[in-house]
């Protein structure tokens, strides 16, 4: 009997790890997503990707469509070509002007859409990368809010548009959303701390190799002078003994 009752509670044990391991094996509920190849620094330029994975067993995605947020233009947005996919650049007149090196931009970047040049897409299974380079990016704000349409190759339309919330579960559809660093230090700045730095451990470094040889010289001086002290008197008791 208790031999049976261990076994049941065995069983019991193992079924429920099984069950975990398995509800850990299930992937996450995967979305279109934006991020920053290195850093996207306020102030700054940066190189981002928006991942666009494939959610259908049954169809291909065919056009990625991606809206800039109208409350922090982007003066300047560049393209990478993409093999396979044609893409289409709209621009809008700013109501507020930017300015960006000295010179007024009336106009920024509203919308990127992708659409599948080869009739094939992003198949099941697969995600592709869809490369821009931005800039100059907001200093008053942590983050870019994205919204994103992604259409399969049977005219269904997903509409990346949520925006998630601090503090609250993933919306089903989340929007792509881009986070800021804080702005990065003057370059040439950031260079001359850099060369200072590298000389001041250098010199600190040589100072250090001739502290380290000086002692090591006095060292073997003073064993020297040990060993031949240490000479001198053997031969002079060798010498008395012989006398005697």
């Amino acid at each position: 009997m208790q031999a049976s009752r261990i076994a049941s509670r065995a069983l019991a044990a193992a079924g429920a790890a099984g069950t975990a391991v398995l509800a850990l094996s299930v992937p996450a509920f995967a979305h279109v997503s934006v991020q920053p190849e290195g850093a996207a620094a306020k102030g700054g330029y940066a190189v981002v990707d928006f991942k666009v994975p494939n959610e259908r067993d049954n169809a291909s995605t065919t056009k990625v469509e991606v809206d800039f947020p109208a409350d922090h233009p982007l003066a300047s947005v560049m393209t990478q070509p993409v093999a396979g996919w044609n893409v289409q650049v709209t621009k809008t007149k700013l109501a507020k002007p930017l300015t960006m090196h000295g010179e007024k931009i009336d106009e920024a970047v509203t919308r990127v859409i992708w659409t599948t040049a080869d009739g094939k897409g992003i198949q099941p299974g697969y995600f592709q990368k869809f490369p821009l380079s931005l800039g100059a990016l907001p200093e008053n704000t942590d983050q870019l809010v994205f919204k994103a349409l992604q259409t399969y190759s049977d005219k269904e339309v997903v509409r990346w548009i949520e925006v998630p919330q601090a503090g609250q579960d993933e919306p089903e559809n989340p929007a792509p959303v881009l986070q800021l660093s804080a702005a990065a230090d003057d370059h040439h700045g950031t260079a001359e701390d850099a060369s200072d730095k590298a000389a001041t451990t250098a010199a600190a470094d040589s100072g250090s190799g001739s502290h380290d040889t000086d002692t090591t010289a006095r060292v073997l001086a003073v064993a020297g002078i040990a060993v031949g002290v240490a000479g001198v008197a053997y031969g002079v008791l060798a010498g008395r003994r012989r006398t005697a």
